[in-house]
């Protein structure tokens, strides 16, 4: 008779733990890019913030590589229970699946929970580039053609879509150099292995600051409020022209709504936190936290938009 108490005292302890509320454990927050990039920089800050409201640990986890799909990969393939979300950028949910065959479908493997920030890129040229505005690096690009330089934080990323669409625009011939992350492109950048960079406010306004890279144009349609100096490539001569950037939380597409919702709650509830918000911006990004209906939207209309430039300009995988 104990044996059979002793039994069903463990069948109840089991029901118990498995309806433990969400969440009752540690939390991955992965990022597809390595330390000291825009995506890596904005995760560090939320989860701070997010691990000391919801009482558990919140640890981000770099996998980098393939322009961010091995993060979201890994996401996918994760138990759908929440405990594994990835802050993704615009290549890999809505450029990559354009230009390389993927494992994973963004729109029907991903549970969507919430935009974190957008902002455009900046174009920082390293000093030894003899241009000055955007003008004179287009100039200097047709006298040139094939030879100068530009990276990116990896293929099918905002920075690269950002440079193929100035090449369009422009009718410039640039080479593109993709690197596995914007802390890695800007060192690129700042060790002089590339001539220009489509960097994110976060990875290159310390640099700007200190002369060490020069921005000449922004990406966004208007002015970045940290660079309020450095004009928008579409008043620089190319008017029509934006190319912004953004990073989303998601989740494996089978997790539960409840859970969805509660992390949508978390998420937003630290994106509106005065003093996150401060350090965001301080970084150069908008903090635009919304339902996750408005996040699948956004995503399908980013879909659709990207895959047309990607097919009018011709960029493949490299």
């Amino acid at each position: 008779m104990r044996i059979l108490f002793a039994f069903v005292g463990l069948l109840l302890s089991g029901v118990v733990f498995s309806q433990a509320p969400f969440p009752s454990k540690p939390v991955t927050m992965v990022v597809g890019f390595e330390p000291g990039g825009g995506t890596d920089t904005v995760a560090r800050i939320v989860a701070k913030f997010m691990s000391d409201n919801i009482g558990q640990q919140v640890v981000v986890e770099n996998r980098a590589g393939a322009g961010g799909n091995i993060a979201v990969d890994y996401t996918i393939k994760s138990a759908p229970d929440g405990y594994t979300l990835v802050l993704a950028n615009v290549g890999a949910l809505t450029v990559n699946p354009h230009i390389m065959k993927l494992a994973y479908d963004p729109l029907r493997d991903l549970a969507p929970v919430t935009m974190a920030v957008v902002f455009p890129n900046v174009i920082v040229t390293h000093p030894r580039v003899p241009a000055k505005t955007l003008a004179e690096f287009v100039k200097l690009a047709k006298e040139k053609p094939g030879t100068i330089t530009f990276g990116s934080s990896g293929v099918g990323g905002a920075g690269h879509l950002a440079g193929a669409l100035l090449e369009e625009v422009a009718g410039i011939q640039l080479v593109h150099v993709p690197y596995k992350g914007g802390g890695p492109a800007m060192r690129g950048l700042l060790g002089g292995e590339i001539d220009s960079y489509f960097a994110t406010p976060v990875a290159a306004l310390p640099h700007i600051k200190s002369g060490k890279a020069n921005a000449i144009a922004a990406t966004g349609a208007k002015r970045s409020p940290e660079l309020p100096e450095v004009p928008t490539v579409a008043e620089s001569g190319y008017p029509g022209y934006e190319a912004l950037n953004w990073y989303a939380y998601l989740v494996a597409a089978k997790t539960p709504r409840e859970v969805v919702d509660r992390l949508n709650r978390e998420l937003v509830k630290v994106l509106r936190m005065p003093q996150a918000m401060d350090l965001l911006q301080k970084q150069g990004v908008a903090p635009e936290p919304g339902t996750p209906e408005q996040l699948a939207a956004y995503m399908k209309r980013e879909y659709d938009t990207w895959g047309k430039v990607v097919k009018k300009a011709g960029v493949k995988a490299e």
